[in-house]
């Protein structure tokens, strides 16, 4: 790993465990839930993340696509090699639910393809983090939002995901987007004659389920953006799982025009 890598990634570990500690002071807290434009939540939690994380990140001079941020221009994006993609709270309707199935989410793209990605579960204090280029992932368990980047490099412990067929499939759900399209396909792995096994979770955990081998296969047929995915798929790709467009059957891409994702499959290779 070169030094400017190692920076961004202790960089972005840094800031996601200060927004964590934001987060869940506020969860502890009375949750004020206003409404977007498309009509999804927004919480003081994700404004309070959103500026702590972009005290982190504008130093290094990336420029940030993040869900809180006003979108920069396409004309301006398609310049850009690398940039960051971030995600204060992903799953705000697990946070308004109080279920701690919500995450913080920062990655960094290179040339449309993420690169490193950071992804902290302040309710449980367990952070995620991998470099691509390296192929490491790790997981670490932490006591406290506080500790030092030492301790949690000292903590983390590799991922690792299945090997070989499973049976039953463990297949990941979302506990509030089960499309139609979703139960097609545990239909289909079933007439394979396979069993089925369906493993729930909310936000970007359900990357981490495969990641680290608590599931087999994650597919989402409904709606996603760019900062919703690109941290989950950068730990899965570290660890050899792909994440695959339905539209190109090619690895998702970053810093498109339209940052709605296509519908994408994560499997192992």
């Amino acid at each position: 790993m070169n030094l400017e890598t190692k920076t961004n990634i202790n960089i972005a570990i840094e800031a996601s465990l200060k927004a964590g500690e934001a987060i869940m002071d506020i969860y502890d807290s009375v949750i004020e839930v206003e409404y977007k434009d498309d009509k999804s939540p927004l919480t003081q939690a994700d404004k309070k993340a959103n500026d702590i994380i972009n005290s982190f990140l504008l130093p290094t001079g990336i420029p940030i696509i993040s869900e809180e941020n006003k979108q920069t221009e396409y004309s301006t994006r398609k310049q850009w090699e690398t940039c960051w993609v971030v995600d204060p709270v992903d799953g705000t309707k697990e946070f308004i639910k109080r279920n701690g199935e919500f995450t913080v989410n920062i990655a960094l793209v290179t040339n449309g393809k993420p690169v490193l990605g950071v992804i902290y579960v302040p309710a449980v204090k367990t952070i995620y983090f991998a470099n691509v280029n390296s192929n490491n992932a790790f997981k670490a368990e932490l006591n406290s939002h506080n500790v030092k980047l030492d301790e949690v490099l000292s903590l983390a412990v590799q991922l690792q995901p299945k090997k070989g067929d499973s049976n039953p499939i463990q297949v990941v759900g979302s506990r509030s987007h089960m499309s139609q399209e979703t139960l097609d396909f545990v239909e289909q792995l079933k007439s394979k004659g396979k069993e089925v096994e369906i493993v729930s979770k909310g936000s970007s955990l359900k990357f981490c389920l495969v990641a680290e081998g608590n599931a087999d296969v994650y597919p989402r047929f409904a709606p996603t953006m760019e900062w919703d995915t690109a941290a989950g798929q950068a730990i899965c790709n570290a660890v050899g799982i792909d994440v695959i467009s339905k539209e190109t059957n090619k690895a998702l891409l970053y810093n498109k025009e339209n940052l709605l994702n296509p519908w994408f499959l994560v499997s192992k290779n």
